[in-house]
């Protein structure tokens, strides 16, 4: 009898092994698969980002002679700044 119960208890810990192991495989899978998809995804482009805004222009036109003081502060007045 003592052999009986010894050999329930191995497979239920050769069980739980191999639920473990296979939880583990399943997280490299994961993990690879994520991996290659964010080396995959295209990145943002910079000019998206930096992209100039309208008191950006308005101050290089100004800056660059384009237009006099009085319309730059019109401007800067007309757009809430």
């Amino acid at each position: 009898m003592w052999a009986y119960m010894m050999e329930g208890q191995g497979w239920g810990h050769m069980g739980a092994g191999m639920i473990f192991m296979a939880v583990f495989w399943i997280l490299v899978i994961v993990f690879v698969v994520m991996l290659v998809a964010r080396l995959l995804r295209p990145r943002a482009s910079n000019d998206t980002a930096q992209a100039p805004t309208v008191q950006d222009v308005l101050k290089r036109r100004y800056a660059a002679g384009e237009i006099g003081r009085d319309e730059y502060e019109q401007k800067m007045r007309d757009i809430g700044t």
